[in-house]
């Protein structure tokens, strides 16, 4: 068995940085992680940061302002989409090295708006809201699960969910009630204005002034953002849309998530240096 490697924890612009290291590096460019709404810089730790240090990438998970253990966490929903692409932007200036980027889900959005303004060698969006916005996936919830819709309205008033809605709305397949309490322990309030902006005030301009290699996933059973929304965001970028068989939004835990880094890895180690 690999031993394991360490988890470095680094502040940067106030925002918590979690770092993965390998231990002989063989790509230059590094990785930067980042996390879904109600989420942080946690949900990398125990599966991709590890994964890919030991495929050779320097790897870095940001929590964004009021997320995690970084700054902001009293004035949350005062919280843009625009703050967070500058959390972004002040990580990979102090990689030095331009990283390649993994956005899931909202961070998959911010990804995107990143993009406007900054360059990337590369980009992987998981999973993510997609250009048009939050509008159709809110909708398409309330009419194929309403009840869970309203379940996980509790956590924008910082209420907690049940353990049986983490598990409907992140997993399509088993999944153990220790992995479900980790989530449920770490979820979080989420800014109201970023999901304002992600709904209709904010949304990516298309195209990109120079739009980097991307990398467009989505699960087959994801309800949060369905597959048809990933063929979506594919289409607006006129790139392949890849769906994973059989897992749900959280492709970072579900089974066989080694599948998808594997598949991940493949993609970048063809794009990047």
């Amino acid at each position: 068995m690999d031993k394991p490697l360490p988890i470095q924890t680094h502040t940067v612009a106030g925002c918590e940085v979690l770092a993965c290291m390998p231990e002989a590096p063989r790509r230059r460019t590094p990785l930067l992680f980042v996390h879904g709404a109600f989420a942080g810089a946690w949900m990398w730790t125990s599966t991709f940061l590890p994964w890919f240090a030991r495929a050779g990438y320097a790897c870095c998970a940001v929590s964004l302002r009021g997320h995690g253990s970084s700054m902001d966490r009293d004035r949350i929903d005062w919280l843009s989409i625009a703050d967070y692409v500058e959390d972004v932007a002040a990580v990979a200036t102090w990689l030095e090295t331009p990283p390649a980027l993994i956005g899931h889900s909202m961070g998959g959005f911010v990804v995107q708006k990143y993009l406007e303004r900054c360059p990337a060698p590369a980009a992987v969006l998981l999973c993510a809201v997609p250009p048009q916005g939050l509008a159709a996936s809110q909708f398409h919830m309330l009419l194929q699960k309403p009840a869970l819709m309203l379940e996980l309205n509790k956590v924008m008033s910082g209420g907690t969910v049940s353990l049986e809605a983490v598990r409907e709305a992140l997993f399509a397949q088993p999944v153990s009630d220790a992995l479900l309490e980790e989530f449920r322990t770490h979820m979080q309030v989420e800014s109201q204005r970023a999901i304002w902006d992600m709904t209709m005030f904010n949304l990516p301009l298309l195209p990109f002034k120079a739009r980097p290699p991307l990398f467009i996933a989505g699960a087959e059973h994801d309800v949060m953002v369905p597959p048809f929304l990933v063929q979506a965001t594919a289409h607006s970028y006129g790139v392949p849309a890849h769906i994973f068989k059989g897992m749900g939004h959280a492709l970072s835990h579900e089974q066989g998530w080694e599948h998808v880094a594997e598949t991940l890895c493949r993609w970048l180690d063809e794009h990047l240096t």
